[in-house]
């Protein structure tokens, strides 16, 4: 389990300014927001996550192209951007996560090996994403994800 402190942060921060985050996670299954929601108050700046498993789900409910799936694939940055868009649009949050990638134990491939994992961030007039790749199970992969995307929102929301 990441740092309960990473989440301890993230509510005092986003309270503070009274902002809001919503999620879309693929590849850790509404782990990010579970530990958000962990702490007491999270619902004072929490919009919600979606979990958008398949590719369709990408489409439909995150506005996720079509194209930028055939191009670029699931797992990429591009994909990781527009699923932050569209959950912060259609959750109207201040700020927002996308999160995609292979926890595996399968699904790797030479070029996106297992533990291959995009995370975006979106805020006001910023936008960041950045790939990583992880090691160990798929438990170990999905915790080190979590971590990784706390830490990212603490850094990027400074």
């Amino acid at each position: 389990m990441p740092s309960p402190d990473l989440a301890k942060q993230i509510h005092e921060r986003f309270k503070f300014r009274r902002q809001s985050i919503a999620a879309a996670e693929s590849c850790t299954g509404g782990a990010f927001t579970a530990e958000l929601v962990r702490l007491p108050g999270a619902s004072d700046f929490v919009k919600g996550s979606v979990v958008a498993y398949s590719n369709s789900s990408k489409v439909n409910v995150l506005q996720v192209k079509k194209s930028t799936l055939d191009a670029s694939g699931a797992v990429s940055q591009e994909v990781a951007l527009q699923m932050a868009k569209g959950v912060k649009q259609k959750l109207e949050s201040t700020w927002s996560v996308g999160i995609t990638g292979i926890a595996g134990p399968t699904g790797g491939s030479k070029d996106k090996p297992i533990g291959t994992v995009c995370i975006a961030v979106i805020g006001p007039g910023f936008e960041y994403s950045e790939i990583n790749l992880f090691t160990g199970s798929r438990e170990a992969v999905i915790e080190s994800t979590v971590k990784r995307t706390m830490q990212l929102v603490l850094e990027k929301t400074h």
